[in-house]
C-alpha cells in the first residue's frame, strides 16, 4: 500500500468547537450498554462483514442513518436504486491508545461513538437513499496522524484499509447487483477512500458504477487519480467532490508544508472557481440539534487547496475562536451535500436510460 497519510496537525485547537457542536446531540455513553451483546476488545478479532454486527450501517437493520431530522420527514422520498458506501472518521481518539494502535471491531464504546456522531450526522445526508452501508473496521487511532513513529503507523492504516477494503469487496460481492454506487467519507475514512477509488475505480470497469465520490476533510492532490477527475458541474456524474474547512483568510501550517495544491470543491456551487457563494445559497445546516435546520450559517469560496468560509453563524458561535472547521466540513453543508447527491444520481441513471436508447 503506497501513498501519503496526512497529518492532523492543528485539529486539536478546536475541542471547543466540539463541546459546541455536540452539546446537544444524544449522549453516546448513554447508550453503551446497547453495545454489550457480543462486544469485544480482541483487536485480533476481523471483521466478518456477513453478519450485519460488523455494519454501523446496513439496509436490512435499522441503525441511526435512517435517522431522518423532523424538518424532511413530511417530504422525504426514498430511492431504492441506488446505493451508498460511506466510511467514517475516527473515533478512537483516545491518544493513550488502550487497545493499541487500532481499535478493536466491537468495542462497545467507540462503536457507540461512531453511531451517535458520524452515523447519526454524517451518512444520514445520505439516506434519500434506502441502501447506506457503513462497514465497521479496526480503524488507526487519532495519534497515527501525529506520530514519528512511521512503522506502527503504516501497519495501523494498512490494518484498517484491509478492513474496509475486504467490506468493499463483499459488498460488491454479495450486496451491489449493479446499482450504481456513492462512495461518501469524511477525515480517516477518507484516508481510505482515497485508496479504494484508486484500487477499486480509477480507470477500472467500475468506475461506470460510479455516481460520485464525496471524499471530504482529506487532502487529494491532483495526480492522485490516473482517470478519475474532480466534478466540475453539479450534475456531473462519475466524479470526485473534495475540499476542507478553514475560516476565511486563515491557512493552517499544514497545509503550508503541502507541495502541491488539494483539490478542492465548493459544496454550495459544486465547482472550483474562486466566487464566493454567499451565505444564502447555503441550503442548510445540521449541527447541535440534529431535528433542527440551521439557515444561513456560512458561504464558501475555494482557495489554494482549501475552503474558506466566514465565522458560522448559529447560536453559541460567540464562543467559537477555532479557525479550523473540520469537525463540521460535511455538518455546514448537510442540505447542499444531501440535494446533490440526489440530483446526481438521477443524472447518473438518466445518462443510462439515454444511452439504452441510442
Amino acid at each position: 500500500m503506497n501513498g501519503t497519510f496526512y497529518s492532523h496537525r492543528g485539529h486539536i485547537g478546536f475541542v471547543l468547537f466540539i463541546v459546541i457542536f455536540s452539546s446537544c446531540a444524544p449522549s453516546w455513553k448513554n447508550h453503551i450498554s446497547d453495545y454489550e451483546h457480543g462486544s469485544s476488545n480482541d483487536i485480533s478479532l476481523s471483521p466478518d462483514y456477513s453478519s450485519l454486527d460488523f455494519w454501523a450501517a446496513h439496509p436490512a437493520k435499522k441503525d441511526l442513518s435512517d435517522s431522518v431530522p423532523k424538518f424532511l420527514r413530511n417530504n422525504q422520498i426514498f430511492d431504492t436504486t441506488v446505493d451508498v458506501f460511506f466510511i467514517y472518521p475516527t473515533t478512537y481518539t483516545d491518544l493513550s491508545k488502550p487497545f493499541g494502535w487500532n481499535a478493536p471491531i466491537l468495542q462497545k464504546e467507540i462503536n457507540a461513538k461512531t453511531d451517535y456522531s458520524s452515523i447519526l450526522y454524517q451518512a444520514s445526508i445520505f439516506n434519500f437513499s434506502k441502501n447506506v452501508y457503513a462497514p465497521r473496521y479496526r480503524q488507526a487511532n487519532f495519534d497515527a496522524y501525529f506520530t514519528t513513529d512511521t512503522v506502527n503507523k503504516m501497519k495501523a492504516f494498512m490494518l484498517a484499509y484491509s478492513d474496509v477494503r475486504n467490506a468493499f469487496e463483499y459488498y460488491l460481492k454479495n450486496l451491489n447487483h449493479g446499482r450504481p454506487i456513492i462512495i461518501a467519507s469524511h477525515s480517516q475514512g477518507s484516508t481510505h477512500a482515497k485508496f479504494l477509488l484508486r484500487e477499486f475505480f480509477d480507470g477500472k470497469p467500475l468506475q461506470k458504477q460510479l455516481v460520485v465520490s464525496y471524499v471530504v476533510g482529506m487532502p487529494i492532490e491532483p495526480t492522485w487519480f490516473a482517470q478519475l477527475q474532480p466534478c466540475t458541474t453539479p450534475d456531473q456524474t462519475g466524479c470526485f467532490c473534495s475540499w476542507r474547512t478553514f475560516k476565511q483568510g486563515y491557512i493552517d501550517d499544514f497545509v503550508k508544508s503541502e507541495n502541491f495544491i488539494a483539490v478542492v470543491t465548493n459544496p454550495i456551487t459544486w465547482r472550483h472557481d474562486v466566487i464566493n457563494a454567499t451565505r444564502s445559497e447555503n441550503m442548510g445546516s445540521v449541527l447541535q440539534n440534529f431535528n433542527h435546520l440551521s439557515s444561513k450559517v456560512c458561504g464558501a469560496k475555494v482557495h489554494d487547496g482549501v475552503l474558506w468560509v466566514e465565522k458560522p453563524h448559529f447560536f453559541g458561535n460567540t464562543l467559537l475562536n477555532t479557525k479550523n472547521y473540520h469537525i463540521a466540513d460535511m455538518n455546514f453543508f448537510y442540505m447542499n451535500i444531501r440535494q446533490n447527491a440526489s440530483l446526481r444520481s438521477n443524472a447518473w441513471k438518466n445518462s443510462v436510460i439515454a444511452y439504452k436508447l441510442r
